[in-house]
């Protein structure tokens, strides 16, 4: 059977053995020596090192001397009676049979001969209560703080690294949208130009000849026309005055021309491209006259993002501008809806802006987008003829990614509808196809998209239907300041 270290009590086992010797350490600490009671042991071993120190000899010559706490007297019999009077509590009971005094451990129980003995015994008890207290606290406290170390090295890891992350797509975000610090319309062509060069696609003197043309329209903030095809409606009046076959009807905005993406604004300027269009439409029509008045030329792009930025300025889209850092010049920033809307609104052009947040058909089809587009082109769609050319300018539209311009309407004779639409991202040499004299259905599928091809989950157009006053222009930049768009359910 194992043995008790501290008082030599037989224990059958050993979970026996340890609530014996929790039961040693969670007595009451109490003087071996004295009356005196201790809060704890360390407290214990303070109070026996300073009241009851190691007896020493007595010097040679010197007073007797208490054994137990030291104090001296001027015989033996008052060294005797001051030690029954105050140490009485250890000599009794007597030791049966041969009368020694014997002393009583208070944690253990165990007697010891002397006091000497005994006060070694309690130094053991109390340097074991405090070894365990080490090890049970100490030990206990290091594991639970290295575990929550750990977690929080753990912790902080995935912190970075989800930072990290968080950071990446930031900047890929940043680069798709043209916010970074790459530059704009200027050093991306210059950059394109070169790299034509490097690859034996350009000419030196044309790179020279092209950058000398580039700078001379920045500078005076009008586009080139290098990329601009016009008479395009008209071709389409002729065509379906002579072609109609399956078409019963046909709406054409007033002329537009078509803009495509150059070197300088490819895979960012569509909806750039898309104002152009829609502003030569404009400029044709004697309505808007006095809106645009200040406005002869069709401006470059960084001239229209400037237009932008005083739009902001005059506190058209705040919340907007915000996203762009009020910055869109030098930048290679994507447009949509919401800067077109501003930029027309502060002409003083009367336009609303209406969000088809849903599909309203099968297969995720927008019918009622096709339908608003013909109430736009035609309040009466019966009668008249074949062919309208209407004075209605186009229709800005944009989506996930990318924005075109609706130009014109076809009503099937199926009943069916579609839109006859400019794309930005068209060449011009498919453009001038569509003005040959020979053009036919094939090349109308440049602008034909039936209801079928529009499957994007959201799009919103922005269309242009007058002239605002000074005071409706002030109403229409504080409701833009809380400004959502009109939602066709």
């Amino acid at each position: 059977m194992p043995l008790c270290e501290l008082c030599g009590q037989a224990l059958r086992t050993e979970p026996e053995m340890r609530r014996h010797l929790r039961a040693h350490l969670e007595r009451e600490p109490r003087c071996p020596l004295c009356p005196f009671s201790a809060p704890g042991y360390d407290e214990l071993r303070g109070h026996v090192d300073s009241a009851h120190p190691e007896p020493g000899p007595a010097p040679a010559g010197g007073p007797p001397q208490c054994p137990f706490c030291g104090e001296t007297g001027a015989s033996g019999g008052q060294v005797e009676a001051h030690v029954r009077s105050r140490h009485g509590h250890l000599l009794d009971p007597p030791a049966p049979g041969n009368g020694q005094q014997l002393y009583e451990c208070p944690m253990c129980d165990l007697v010891c001969a002397n006091c000497q003995i005994l006060q070694e015994h309690v130094d053991l008890h109390l340097e074991e209560h405090r070894f365990s207290e080490d090890i049970n606290v100490g030990g206990s406290l290091s594991d639970l703080e290295l575990a929550q170390q750990l977690q929080n090295e753990d912790d902080g890891q995935q912190g970075l690294e989800e930072a990290r992350q968080e950071r990446g797509e930031f900047q890929k975000l940043q680069r798709q949208y043209g916010l970074d610090s790459s530059g704009g319309y200027k050093q991306q062509s210059l950059k394109n130009m070169e790299r034509e060069v490097a690859r034996g696609r350009m000419q030196p003197s044309e790179y020279h000849k092209r950058r000398a043309d580039m700078m001379e329209s920045l500078a005076f903030g009008v586009d080139d026309g290098k990329t601009k095809t016009s008479g395009v409606i008209e071709a389409l009046c002729r065509y379906y005055q002579n072609e109609i076959k399956d078409v019963r009807r046909v709406w054409l905005s007033t002329g537009v021309d078509h803009f495509h993406s150059s070197l300088g604004d490819r895979g960012w300027g569509c909806g750039y491209r898309n104002f152009q269009m829609l502003l030569s439409s404009l400029l044709r029509n004697d309505m808007y006259n006095d809106c645009l008045r200040d406005i002869t030329l069709i401006p470059c792009i960084p001239k229209i993002q400037s237009m932008i930025e005083d739009a902001w300025k005059e506190g058209f889209d705040p919340q907007g501008a915000s996203q762009f850092s009020n910055r869109l010049h030098g930048t290679k920033a994507w447009i949509g809806a919401c800067e077109i809307y501003s930029l027309l609104t502060s002409l003083r052009l009367k336009c609303q802006i209406i969000d088809f947040h849903k599909p309203t058909g099968p297969f995720g089809t927008h019918p009622h987008l096709f339908e608003w587009v013909l109430s736009y082109y035609s309040s009466n769609r019966e009668g008249g003829t074949k062919v309208v050319c209407t004075p209605k300018p186009p229709i800005y539209m944009q989506h996930q990614g990318h924005s075109r311009t609706i130009v014109g309407i076809e009503e099937r004779k199926n009943r069916t509808l579609c839109l006859l639409i400019f794309d930005p991202g068209c060449p011009s040499h498919e453009m001038q196809k569509l003005l040959k004299q020979s053009s036919d259905d094939t090349s109308l599928k440049l602008l034909r998209k039936f209801v079928g091809s529009l499957k994007n989950k959201q799009y919103q157009i922005v269309a242009v239907d007058g002239e605002l006053s000074p005071e409706e222009k002030v109403a229409r930049r504080q409701a833009s300041q809380v400004f959502t768009a009109e939602r066709i359910p």
